[in-house]
């Protein structure tokens, strides 16, 4: 058996102090003075038990959020800083932050203090790691509180790999120059509530607590049914709002040496921007494990509109670079659950049609299953039970806003779009492989039902599933917000003629000035410009669009001449797009949607 001083690895020493973290971020309480103890035990598990103010959210919502938070700070691999401090020099600089509740005793007169930036701040008599990184994952078993005395204890594993080798220490520095300042501690010290994954002040998650939605400067709105707001979308203030990552320049770059290919244009300019897990999905396919792709629609409507090809040109890319399966749902069932006045008949039909404009994109027949819910509920059925069972309306209504008055099926629908996640809902088309990991491009609005499917996963004994998100595509009108397929003008649609995207593009919300001459003097604002917007998104050439950014914002090109290049580049795609879905017979679309195995 380990004795206790073996027990104390710095990896494990480390753990506490990025757990106390995500938990004082998300539930609100000062990290100073409210760690009552730390135990570690055989199997890399480790008992934290805090004093925190009131009692968590009784729906576990919050504690989804501390997870995410915990695999937010692993994976940024912060550094660790320890500095040896003189006691009357900390306490005159941080107060008591960097205590805990047992008091040190008054014969210490020089403390070591371990700081993670903006994580963390404490006294430590062991040796912690150099990067939060190094400690590996962790993986949180069962949360406690006791309500009487306010406290909650967490229990939790740390595993970290085995091929990490030799931990490598944080060095114990004096008098460093990166010390933190006392307003920093400060701030962490405060009982406000910090949001989860970097969040600051007293921001609210989503609205009423929603952590499928997120609200912010503006009005902004983001959840998976509306996308709303005064000004452009904050991205950055999304991926703090969700704890997602943001995508590098070296994830592309690294992407581009697996597939031995030069990355998709969405990529390379950051249209998608955040993922969850990709790292980890990476290494695995380089070890040579595969994945398999889930993408999906919500038939509403009788054709798709740009925005909507979006996600699908992406899946094709990740379909073709990394030669895996890909299983596309089609959720009929949501859409007359969620939509007024669309008859059952009637979404099942619109999923059909739907089907051949997705198959227009591109798709290899063969490694490509297309299923509608109504059709293929049988598969899916013992995995969405599964999923069910373990969430509560509590965590449904925490993460999706449902009230008393929605319907029994729009509470259970969650569980739905979840189950392709898992290898175990495609017995036929992944040939039985029931530990394939999964990989979901999809905009940053449908992120809510995958959080929910994460957090689910280990208890179902599955991987959980990877995310890559995107943008939004904007309407024309070039607010804030989303392209709309109820929005006739605001959305440029596959069935358009070329007479009719000229006219909605020429109409187009222009960030150039009013007249010639001043546009020769001020350029344009590409930041709102729709057509240069547009073509970041549809124009393939990087050195046009680099001229085209450069001129016209310098005001050397003209706003008519930009809208010109978007036209005839759209007048083309789209043109291209309906002579393939002209293609897409009913054998064709029936072999696409038929049960049977992938090849992989």
């Amino acid at each position: 058996m380990a004795s206790p001083s073996e027990l104390r690895t710095p990896q494990a020493v480390t753990s506490a102090l990025i757990v106390k973290g995500a938990l004082a971020n998300v539930l609100g309480f000062p990290i100073g003075g409210t760690t009552i103890g730390t135990h570690y035990s055989e199997g890399h598990r480790v008992r934290l038990t805090v004093q925190i103010g009131q009692a968590p959210d009784p729906t576990e919502t919050q504690f989804i959020q501390v997870a995410e938070t915990i695999n937010t700070i692993l994976a940024a691999n912060q550094p660790v800083h320890v500095f040896k401090l003189a006691r009357h020099q900390a306490q005159t600089s941080y107060k008591n932050a960097m205590y805990n509740r047992h008091a040190v005793p008054e014969s210490v007169t020089e403390l070591t203090i371990a700081y993670i930036e903006k994580i963390a701040f404490s006294c430590t008599a062991e040796a912690v790691v150099a990067s939060t990184g190094m400690v590996g994952a962790i993986t949180i078993n069962k949360t406690k509180f006791r309500s009487a005395k306010k406290e909650l204890e967490i229990q939790y594993t740390v595993s970290t790999p085995s091929e990490s080798g030799p931990a490598v220490l944080a060095v114990t520095k004096e008098n460093d120059e990166t010390l933190p300042s006392s307003e920093a501690i400060s701030l962490l010290n405060s009982d406000t509530v910090r949001q989860a994954s970097g969040g600051e002040g007293n921001e609210k998650r989503g609205n009423g607590g929603n952590i499928g939605s997120a609200s912010g400067e503006g009005g902004q709105v983001v959840t998976p049914w509306e996308v709303e707001g005064d000004q452009e979308i904050d991205y950055d203030k999304l991926i703090k709002s969700f704890g997602s990552m943001r995508i590098t320049e070296s994830l592309v770059s690294r992407i581009e040496r697996l597939t031995n290919r030069k990355c998709h244009r969405f990529l390379r300019r950051g249209l998608f921007f955040s993922h969850r897990d990709l790292t980890q999905l990476l290494d695995l396919y380089e070890k040579g494990t595969k994945f398999y792709l889930y993408t999906g629609r919500g038939p509403s409507s009788e054709s798709l509109h740009l925005g909507h090809l979006i996600p699908f040109h992406f899946t094709r890319y990740l379909q073709e670079a990394f030669d895996v399966p890909l299983v596309i749902q089609l959720t009929d069932d949501e859409k007359f659950q969620f939509k007024q006045g669309l008859a059952l008949e009637e979404c099942h039909r619109l999923a059909y049609e739907n089907a051949k404009d997705v198959i227009a994109c591109g798709f290899d027949v063969k490694k490509t299953f297309i299923f509608s819910d109504l059709d293929y509920i049988q598969y899916l059925y013992p995995t969405v039970l599964k999923i069910q069972k373990l969430v509560t309306f509590n965590q449904a209504r925490g993460i999706f806003g449902f009230t008393e008055s929605d319907s029994c099926g729009k509470i259970a629908f969650p569980a739905v779009q979840a189950a392709p996640s898992f290898p175990s809902s495609f017995p036929v088309p992944l040939k039985g492989c029931l530990d394939m990991p999964c990989l979901i491009p999809c905009a940053i609005d449908q992120d809510a039902y995958f959080r929910m499917t994460r957090d689910v996963a280990p208890r179902l004994g599955c991987k959980k599933p990877s995310l890559i998100h995107s943008k939004f595509f904007p309407g024309l009108e070039g607010k804030g917000g989303k392209m709309s397929a109820s929005a006739e003008q605001s959305a440029i649609y596959v069935t358009d003629t070329g007479k009719k995207i000229k006219t909605k593009i020429s109409r187009a919300f222009s960030g150039g000035q009013e007249t010639a001459e001043l546009q020769k003097e001020l350029g344009a604002d590409l930041e709102v410009d729709v057509a240069y917007q547009y073509l970041t998104f549809f124009s393939e050439d990087d050195d046009e669009l680099e001229t085209i950014g450069k001129e016209y914002k310098a005001g050397r090109m003209m706003t008519g001449q930009v809208k010109g290049r978007l036209i005839e580049l759209l007048t083309a795609m789209v043109k291209e797009h309906q002579d393939r879905r002209a293609t897409v017979g009913d054998e064709i679309l029936r072999e696409f949607m038929r049960v049977r195995e992938l090849e992989f």
